[in-house]
């Protein structure tokens, strides 16, 4: 098994960009993110997704 094979997370998807405004809130800082207002689902912005990647990121 490969660091890539146990690193994956299988299930994870991403909510559909935005073409334009409204831009659904960050759940983490309120931020403003890259998806739609209309979206109903965890929305994290550039920045919190980037930490939360980090967070989470296996240490092997």
């Amino acid at each position: 098994m490969s660091e890539a094979d146990y690193c994956t997370i299988a299930d994870a998807t991403k909510p559909p960009k935005a073409d334009g405004p409204p831009y659904a809130e960050c759940v983490l800082c309120r931020e403003p993110t890259e998806y739609p207002e209309s979206y109903k689902g965890l929305t994290l912005c550039p920045v919190c997704e980037w930490r939360e990647a980090e967070r989470t990121a296996c240490s092997g």
